[in-house]
């Protein structure tokens, strides 16, 4: 079997930016790297992404958008996630079943337990191998959040567009979540330079790969 590894954090904390570089240091050492994401991954996550993060969706209820993050997270968990699992492949994911734990449960407010029996369901039972949250101060976040538009020209800024209370939540959510898995999540402070980060990154990675 492959290696897991999740990237996790609030809007604008610089995970993606992270997880491609990771990428490519892991390639020059030789390593077979797939980078992913969620909600998308894969053309039917995708089409559902762009349903789940398009601002003009305001009015979407928390339980739909529960189960869409659920519906996405199988097709993408089937089609990619697993596969590349069983074939040796180090797996990196921008986020994952935690995401879904502190955007829905903590900051929405919706039922833990039924959101972690989903994710349970949705996942097929893959748990990350190891997580790296990216953890900064939700104002240095949000002011370096960039909305990109997807494949069908929509801007992905619905979550941008809640309120700062929202995204403390958020933040709180995913620190909890931490303190809950220390052997798992690592959590590395990311208001700092972007070199700085990825050494830190790259280090815990070597490490847990080395682990076997």
């Amino acid at each position: 079997m492959g290696c897991f590894i999740t990237f996790e954090g609030i809007e604008g904390c610089g995970k993606t930016t992270q997880i491609n570089l990771l990428a490519e240091r892991l390639q020059a050492l030789g390593h077979d790297v797939i980078v992913t994401r969620e909600p998308g991954g894969c053309p039917i996550a995708d089409q559902i992404r762009s349903v789940l993060l398009n601002g003009a969706n305001s009015a979407m209820a928390p339980l739909a958008e529960l189960l869409l993050y659920a519906a996405a997270r199988a097709q993408h968990v089937a089609e990619i996630v697993s596969p590349a699992l069983a074939t040796g492949k180090i797996v990196l994911c921008d986020r994952f079943t935690d995401a879904t734990l502190a955007y829905q449960g903590f900051a929405r407010d919706l039922d833990k337990k039924l959101i972690q029996s989903l994710n349970q369901l949705a996942s097929g039972n893959i748990r990350p191998d190891m997580t790296i949250l990216f953890d900064c101060p939700v104002e240095v976040g949000l002011s370096r959040a960039v909305s990109p538009l997807d494949s069908h020209g929509i801007r992905e800024d619905r979550f941008e567009k809640e309120s700062l209370a929202f995204h403390q939540r958020v933040r709180n959510g995913y620190i909890n979540i931490a303190e809950q898995e220390p052997d798992r999540i690592t959590k590395v402070s990311a208001d700092r330079e972007v070199a700085a980060v990825a050494k830190d990154v790259l280090n815990a990675v070597l490490s847990r790969i080395a682990k076997g």
